[in-house]
């Protein structure tokens, strides 16, 4: 039976190296399982593969889509199954890398079947949305479903403005909806997740941004100010630098925020990656020399194909 290698972690931890080095040994492609990266014109920001690391590994859902594009985890369920379907007649070990969470469960176990959102309503929440803000959107939200109010990030427009939809188009709680317990695929997963004991992470983190400022981030973000309100827009490093290009604050305190927002984001892709017991946990800290062996032990191919 053919392989798909997870490759997940947190934010700064390496995950892109490592994918890299790995497919190289397995002479086999990479799928990005990050929902910004997808997206062009945001390599700097989304830490995305660097044109080297794409020539020695072929990768895919990389810088494919325009900002503009409304593009859902379902659509990415869809697109990367059938990808596979033809990747695998040729290579027995497919990798996906990324940290998206959303994004690696649709892959992994399937979304939810939820209805179809009328386009309408969509154009009439997104309307609401830019006129007054995400406030009104989440009173609905508490009110229509108060448990999935209670679970999701009300900071993000996306995920709050979707679970609406859903609870409009449904007539009852999207939290109700949500109870996919995972679909057969027709490949083997194997789950690796890489971590860093936790000074050693955030010390990369903050590191990683410094870097991405001398790499052009400012003027990747000032590029892109005019589409500001776009949900794909919605990311760490450019929202801050968005909140600075308006007046509210200093260069140097909308860089420390992109610090400190990227590690609270590594805090928080741990702890929702941490309740899937099938992972297989490599704190890099520690066993990064022993790595490729590693994953070869869980791989029935090995680093034979």
């Amino acid at each position: 039976m053919n392989s798909l290698l997870v490759l997940l972690g947190p934010t700064g931890v390496g995950k892109t190296e490592w994918s890299v080095r790995i497919a190289r040994n397995l002479q086999c492609p990479v799928i990005s399982a990050d929902s910004r990266q997808i997206y062009t014109g945001m390599g700097i920001a989304t830490a995305a593969p660097t044109a080297e690391q794409q020539k020695q590994v072929p990768h895919y859902f990389v810088g494919t889509l325009s900002p503009e594009t409304y593009y859902s985890a379902s659509e990415y369920e869809a697109d990367v199954l059938a990808l596979l379907s033809r990747l695998h007649r040729q290579h027995s070990v497919v990798i996906l890398s990324g940290g998206s969470m959303m994004y690696i469960d649709a892959v992994c176990k399937g979304m939810d079947e939820l209805p179809t959102v009328d386009e309408e309503l969509r154009r009439e929440l997104q309307e609401l949305y830019h006129r007054e803000g995400l406030d009104p959107i989440r009173r609905q939200l508490k009110i229509l479903d108060p448990l999935f109010y209670d679970q999701v990030d009300l900071k993000n427009p996306k995920r709050v403005i979707h679970a609406l939809e859903v609870c409009l188009m449904a007539g009852k709680p999207y939290s109700l909806l949500r109870t996919n317990p995972g679909r057969e695929r027709p490949f083997r997963m194997v789950k690796i997740g890489f971590t860093r004991d936790r000074e050693e992470l955030y010390d990369r983190i903050n590191r990683r941004v410094d870097a991405m400022v001398e790499e052009g981030l400012v003027g990747e973000a000032r590029g892109f100010y005019p589409l500001r309100h776009l949900n794909a827009l919605n990311t760490v490093g450019y929202k801050e630098l968005f909140e600075h290009f308006d007046g509210k604050c200093t260069l140097e305190h909308a860089l420390d925020k992109i610090r400190q927002h990227s590690r609270n984001y590594a805090r928080k892709q741990l702890t929702w990656f941490k309740r899937d017991k099938e992972i297989h946990w490599i704190n890099l800290s520690e066993q990064e020399p022993h790595v490729m062996e590693r994953v070869a032990r869980l791989l029935p191919q090995g680093f034979d194909e």
